[in-house]
């Protein structure tokens, strides 16, 4: 467990969950959850079509109840109807065994079981409670992430591997237990469900910690240890800046290392705040990483004092809300658009230079600069905006360029 980790062997293993392939040499594949009461099927279906909408490509619910299990074929129905494809997650604590045993339609409707092996059981009954679970997966043909967290630990597992540790001559600290515990009972129970009849390509692992240092210190343990998909994610990230800081940290030097294959941001929202963001903050990550692209960027400069007029702060915020709000129309219709770059600059120092750069670009004037915007094409100056309607023959000109290069 130090700070510097073996190589990262090449991944093989791919699962298939719908149409979506992870792991492999398959693109990061972005996860959300809903926070609705599962057994509120207008509220849940709702949530997961946001969620699918802003670009989640698996979306997991709760099932925590005889109610939830019984309104997630219901859920299933309903989504197909508003061809929402997005496949189902089901999140299993506590009597997971008993409801898949007991709603085969819930079982049948789910693409995937998420299974927490420190809360499945003890004992005897742990062992037994998830058999049950992942007999019911190879019967119905199902995926399992098996997710192991710090804070619902096997305490059995932690108590044996304590007592091994006291017996060395060189005992290991309790933070170093903690985390080999999480390999372990990750590994532990992959190859307890392999021996139930769960195929190898039906797994996928994950280990998710609070700390930033902690999650990446057991993925890289847990990603020299077998070819299982990945999936990553900061439990517990916090709110707001916090929460995206540290899971942008935690997660940007795992994934560029090559460890992940499936992510979530589980940021806590604000007061009647929008779910979607965890899903928009998980694929700006992987566009500056370069490992995926979205939404066309947006390119523009933080103003100093050249930039006195709040002008291109309104322009920059306009475009990029366009952008995004014509990107469900645009993905559609004009394949690869994703990949364009759009500046929006805010006075003469960098602003030519950075339109020049991007697919198209304009540099507003800056305080005592002359009241014109020079727009760029393809590094080409083409036009040059005066007047009250910059914005908006600025969307024009970007409307019609994507019209015109992108098929």
């Amino acid at each position: 467990m130090s700070p510097t980790h073996p190589p990262i062997p090449e991944k093989t293993t791919t699962v298939t969950i719908g149409s979506i392939s992870i792991g492999g040499n398959a693109p990061v594949v972005i996860q959300s959850m809903t926070n609705t009461d599962t057994a509120d099927i207008e509220a849940t279906v709702q949530q997961v079509i946001e969620l699918a909408h802003a670009g989640s490509e698996l979306v997991r619910i709760t099932v925590n109840s005889a109610e939830a299990a019984a309104a997630v074929p219901r859920i299933r129905e309903k989504l197909d109807a508003q061809n929402c494809a997005v496949p189902l997650i089901g999140d299993f604590h506590f009597n997971g065994h008993r409801l898949l045993q007991d709603y085969p339609d819930c079982a049948r409707a789910l693409a995937k079981y998420r299974i927490n092996p420190g809360n499945v059981g003890k004992g005897k009954r742990r062992d037994e409670q998830f058999a049950s679970m992942i007999e019911r997966a190879c019967e119905h043909g199902k995926a399992v992430r098996i997710g192991v967290n710090w804070g619902s630990m096997d305490q059995e597992l932690m108590a044996r591997l304590m007592d091994e540790n006291r017996k060395h001559d060189t005992p290991k600290e309790p933070a170093d237990i903690m985390l080999e515990a999480m390999v372990t009972s990750a590994l532990e129970s992959a190859q307890q469900a392999e021996k139930i009849g769960l195929p190898h390509d039906k797994i996928i692992l994950s280990c998710k910690m609070s700390g930033v240092q902690d999650l990446i210190r057991v993925y890289q343990t847990l990603a020299t240890r077998g070819d299982y998909a990945l999936h990553l994610g900061l439990t517990e990230a916090g709110m707001g800046a916090r929460g995206i800081v540290a899971s942008t940290a935690a997660l940007s030097i795992l994934l560029q290392q090559g460890i992940g294959d499936t992510i979530r941001i589980s940021l806590t929202p604000e007061p009647g705040g929008d779910r979607t963001q965890e899903v928009i903050v998980a694929q700006e990550i992987l566009q500056a990483l370069e490992l995926r692209a979205f939404t066309p960027t947006v390119v523009s400069c933080p103003g100093c004092g050249r930039t006195s007029s709040t002008y291109f702060q309104q322009l920059a915020q306009d475009i990029q809300t366009y952008l995004h709000e014509q990107m469900p129309r645009w993905r559609t219709h004009f394949a690869g658009v994703e990949n364009m770059s759009v500046a929006v600059m805010g006075c003469v120092v960098n602003g030519p230079g950075e339109s020049k750069h991007a697919n198209i670009g304009i540099s507003l004037p800056g305080t005592g600069e002359k009241p014109v915007a020079p727009v760029y094409v393809n590094g080409i100056k083409t036009v040059t905006l005066k007047g009250s309607h910059i914005a908006e023959e600025f969307q024009t000109i970007v409307e019609d360029y994507v019209g015109k290069n992108y098929s």
